[in-house]
């Protein structure tokens, strides 16, 4: 029971990080489609307004950058590159920001008891930078999950916005040129990777994010 504290808040974070992003990226694709001429007729300033709003809610796990980075490439193209990484930068920021303010000193303390989980955490501090890069890299892997994981885990903030930056642009600049490309809204959140180019490329940065992920995870042999 003394162990289930130590960490419980960890946990029940990290499910509601996992879980909220489905469900409002539900709820934001009905209201995208419901409302497309509206959204379509949306200036400037309109977008900065939303671009703020999504600093926060992807920071809370509400809305998904790759979601949004479709969405904005579908309505403004190529001019969403600026305001996208900006709220994706500015939600990983937040993060740290709010993590640091949590209790996370009880969590690493039990990590550490573990033998196996402290030889793995060991090996991501040594090469802190190029891990959170790989794990960027994925668009299969939760924005904000990772994004707490690796605030709660202590590694440097610069490390964090510096690895997420680059790790981030491949996925980004993959989902804005898919909304820039798509015909119809709905087809597009509703089949988001449906032809074969996104499929193909989706899948090579799956690829080289598990192997750099593994690569840096699994303990390495030392030589007598």
């Amino acid at each position: 029971m003394k162990s289930l504290n130590k960490y419980s808040y960890t946990l029940i974070s990290s499910i509601f990080l996992t879980v909220v992003p489905l469900i409002f990226s539900s709820v934001l694709t009905v209201t995208v489609i419901s409302h497309e001429k509206e959204v379509a007729l949306f200036n400037w300033q309109d977008w900065f307004l939303i671009t703020f709003i999504s600093c926060f809610t992807s920071t809370f796990a509400f809305t998904p950058p790759t979601l949004l980075a479709m969405i904005f490439g579908y309505f403004i193209g190529w001019h969403a590159i600026l305001p996208v990484f900006a709220m994706n930068m500015a939600a990983i920021f937040l993060v740290n920001i709010i993590t640091k303010m949590l209790n996370g000193e009880q969590f690493r303390s039990y990590l550490s008891d573990n033998k196996n989980v402290s030889l793995i955490l060991e090996n991501i501090r040594k090469q802190e930078l190029k891990f959170i890069f790989f794990t960027k890299l994925s668009p299969i892997m939760p924005f904000a999950l990772t994004n707490f994981v690796f605030a709660l885990s202590g590694a440097k903030l610069k490390n964090i916005l510096i690895g997420g930056f680059f790790g981030m642009i491949p996925r980004t600049l993959l989902a804005i040129w898919t909304g820039s490309q798509a015909k119809e809204i709905k087809r597009l959140l509703e089949n988001p990777n449906e032809g074969n180019l996104q499929k193909i490329l989706i899948i090579i940065l799956i690829i080289i994010s598990v192997g750099g992920i593994l690569y840096f995870i699994l303990p390495k042999k030392v030589n007598p």
